[in-house]
């Protein structure tokens, strides 16, 4: 154990020696450079609630397995490992805010660790479409080959399960947390995109909607004999889930491949550089560097050149962007390229 410690201990001081060096030269750079953290060094309220929602589901998974073991009830044991794959995929979530805020001063990353956020969001995705996929696969089989169910025994699993979950939904409280604003309504302000944290809200969703679906299954399983209607409503889940699943790989995907950034944003950026009718944007592209954080690189076509800095006060600073690089050129002879 302590060559172990020997041999880390100056890999962790070089690691510690470059983020002093680079914290340094962030504070000392001249006016025209600028570094390329975005405020993905400081910790996102996303990361404490996720902590919270994997605690809690923690020792519910602990007590279910235990009892399941100890009682021999397959429903709270299968609830229990179902449990314990939603805290692993919670934990990379986790993993990946701190990655991302403890490499943001990295200079390795071009722009900044704020992808990290949405590659946490695709894993997750990728994870609860297999959740959904497993779900329905069982369902389906149950349908085939049904079996027995406890039912006093699983509703209690799912009424605790539905509890617990509950809360969890209230901590994460996705929306409220991120003061979502629609781009539309508000064409100034981007639309706030935490992918790792809306993540980890469709996890504990998802499990919140199984428990409330089995309870309703298994009270008309109970009282009026519909044993097919636990089959059923797993399968309604798994197809919910599933499009929850999609719809966070598509927004995730978009961004980890560099897609062009909000259409409203594009256009105001256009408008405000060709408003006096003697520029043109020629070339325009604008992505995501992380949540809420867009950069930008345009080429200018104008009868009267100016300097790069010039174009970057025509945009409206309430867009926020950073990293903005600007190419000119002259109509009817081309320039050098200029840039900042």
């Amino acid at each position: 154990m302590r060559k172990r410690e020997f041999a880390s201990a100056p890999g962790k001081r070089i690691r510690q020696a470059r983020q002093l060096n680079q914290k340094m030269q962030h504070h000392n750079q001249p006016s025209w450079h600028h570094g390329h953290t975005f405020g993905q060094d400081q910790k996102r309220p996303g990361e404490v609630r996720t902590i919270i929602v994997i605690v809690i589901t923690g020792i519910m998974m602990v007590v279910e397995i235990a009892t399941g073991i100890l009682f021999g009830s397959m429903a709270l044991l299968a609830d229990g490992l179902h449990m314990a794959s939603h805290a692993a995929a919670l934990s990379i979530n986790v993993f990946a805010y701190i990655y991302a805020r403890r490499h943001a001063l990295d200079d390795r990353y071009t722009f900044g660790t704020g992808k990290v956020n949405a590659l946490g969001g695709f894993t997750g995705a990728i994870l609860l479409s297999i959740f959904a996929l497993i779900m329905a696969w069982e369902s389906v089989d149950r349908f085939i080959d049904p079996v027995k169910i406890a039912f006093n025994q699983a509703i209690f699993v799912a009424v605790i399960g539905l509890i617990v979950n509950g809360a969890s939904v209230f901590i994460l409280d996705y929306q409220r947390s991120l003061q979502y604003q629609d781009l539309d309504d508000h064409p100034n302000h981007h639309r706030h995109q935490d992918h790792n944290l809306k993540a980890a809200y469709l996890h504990v969703l998802a499990d919140a909607l199984t428990s409330l679906l089995a309870i309703f299954a298994l009270l008309t399983a109970k009282y009026f004999g519909l044993i097919w209607m636990d089959p059923l409503m797993g399968i309604v889940g798994a197809i919910l889930v599933f499009r929850w699943s999609i719809g966070l790989v598509r927004d995730t995907s978009g961004v980890l491949l560099d897609r062009q950034g909000p259409e409203k944003i594009r256009t105001i950026i256009k408008n405000s550089i060709e408003k006096d009718g003697k520029n043109r944007i020629s070339d325009l592209h604008l992505w995501s560097v992380g949540p809420n954080i867009y950069s930008v690189v345009f080429t200018v076509v104008t009868l009267d050149p100016r300097s790069p800095g010039y174009y970057k006060r025509l945009i409206p600073s309430e867009l926020n962007l950073v990293h903005v690089t600007v190419e000119v050129h002259q109509k009817g002879r081309d320039m050098d390229s200029e840039k900042t």
